[in-house]
């Protein structure tokens, strides 16, 4: 079913590169697929178009570690904690801060 999906989100992405929340959606699909590589790609682009409020940044930590590249993670976890505060999330915060203790 993700092969579907991814498949539809790409052609979609095709027509509408700019839109933020179709590559955030087929970042997620491709972390379903076990796509790691093409899901950190993926959220990197997402993030260079648009402000997140911590989710996206957690999530890329989350790959990268997988990826071994676990520098690059605490990077991504450090700017999660950032947006997560500036947008009020302080439970996702403490969460984020919880995986960087973890590396």
């Amino acid at each position: 079913m993700s092969t579907d999906r991814i498949a539809v989100l790409e052609r979609m992405l095709l027509a509408r590169p700019d839109d933020a929340r179709l590559r955030f959606g087929l970042a997620l699909e491709y972390e379903k697929a076990g796509r790691t590589d093409d899901a950190v790609s993926a959220l990197q682009a997402y993030l260079a178009s648009s402000e997140d409020e911590g989710n996206a940044w957690g999530r890329l930590g989350a790959l990268l570690l997988r990826l071994g590249r676990a520098d690059d993670a605490r990077s991504a976890y450090r700017r999660g904690i950032e947006q997560a505060i500036k947008h009020g999330h302080p439970s996702m915060a403490a969460e984020l801060e919880g995986a960087l203790e973890e590396i």
